[in-house]
């Protein structure tokens, strides 16, 4: 079966790390949320240059626990869940994905059973 690479044009930003943090992959448009401090560019460089102290230690927990790290933001007036986890190989964690997308002003909840 074919491999599908769909990230490019999903309607979310996703960027990846490494187990150290240094930038493997942004798509399309993680590259244009990150114009501003170089887009594509920033692939190959640490995270950690792109972040706050307070983020710094979120960023290592992760790597170092595990632990995922969910939240929503309000930015120009637009709301954004923000998704950073790690992600695996053969088990072991490999690094961090951080997905990033809009949300609608009403988000409905369902309690399924």
């Amino acid at each position: 079966m074919p491999t599908v690479d769909w990230t490019d044009e999903a309607p979310m930003a996703i960027t990846v790390t490494d187990e150290k943090g240094t930038i493997l992959s942004m798509n399309d448009r993680a590259a244009e949320v990150f114009a501003a401090d170089g887009g594509r560019a920033l692939v190959g460089t640490d995270v950690m240059q792109c972040h706050s102290e307070a983020s710094r230690k979120i960023i290592e927990n992760i790597l170092g626990t595990g632990t995922p790290h969910i939240y929503t933001i309000e930015k120009k007036g637009k709301r954004k869940m923000i998704v950073q986890m790690p992600w695996h190989r053969d088990g072991k964690s490999a690094g961090l994905v951080e997905l990033s997308f809009e949300l609608p002003s009403e988000v409905p909840h369902f309690v399924r059973g």
